[in-house]
């Protein structure tokens, strides 16, 4: 096994006790009561806040009460209901085409599986990912806006490509602490390192930062 690919096991291990103890209770902000509001209010968080996707979902999921009432919506009004959410049209379009989707190939039923969760208009590796782990008990690395940036500042990964991120994280995480470190990623996101200001004088995983450790080596060398 190569040093670094090692160095990258013993980073996540150590970050991991401290996660556990800052956030043993991390887990996915967006508020749901069954399988297909998960899967519903994943979608509406493309580009959007989940604090705004738990506003708007406060009264969808009164109004759609199941994938029938989804699959049957009038697209006009859908697209009025989430407009705050950003891309609304996609977001409608796709939301209707998944839940006939889901009608018509799968009983009226989320799929428990990623290739079946796939299949459905609108889901890609993220939504599919977070739904299995949070849903069905099925680790899988989610990979959004904060687990993009801080496993890049850590060092865990070169990539940008959500994809290859993904499966860089595979293979250093261990598999049972896939979906909880991807939660904790976004708490710890939102609370330390933040996208323009990261507060790296507070982290208390900052030893294990490369993003740190690299702006120290600036200002050694230029002193």
């Amino acid at each position: 096994m190569k040093k670094e690919f090692r160095d990258k096991i013993d980073k996540v291990l150590e970050i991991r006790k401290i996660f556990d103890q800052l956030y043993k209770d991390a887990d996915c902000s967006l508020k749901y009561k069954d399988p297909l509001q998960l899967l519903i209010a994943t979608q509406l968080a493309a580009q959007c806040t989940d604090a705004r996707v738990n506003v708007v979902t406060k009264d969808l999921f009164q109004k759609y009460k199941n994938v029938y009432d989804f699959a049957n919506a009038d697209i006009a009004e859908l697209e009025q209901d989430i407009k705050s959410t950003g891309f609304f049209r996609n977001k409608a379009r796709n939301i209707i085409n998944c839940c006939k989707m889901i009608i018509e190939e799968f009983g009226g039923k989320v799929p428990n599986n990623l290739e079946d969760l796939l299949k459905l208009p609108g889901v890609g590796r993220k939504t599919a990912n977070l739904v299995l782990g949070d849903i069905f008990g099925i680790p899988g690395i989610v990979v959004d806006t904060h687990a993009k940036r801080l496993s890049n500042r850590i060092g865990l990964t070169k990539n940008t490509d959500p994809v290859k991120i993904e499966f860089d994280l595979m293979e250093i995480v261990p598999k049972d602490y896939w979906s909880k470190f991807c939660h904790q990623l976004v708490y710890h996101g939102r609370a330390v390192c933040d996208a323009r200001r990261p507060k790296c004088a507070q982290c208390q995983i900052s030893h294990l930062c490369d993003f740190v450790n690299k702006a120290s080596d600036v200002v050694s060398n230029g002193s």
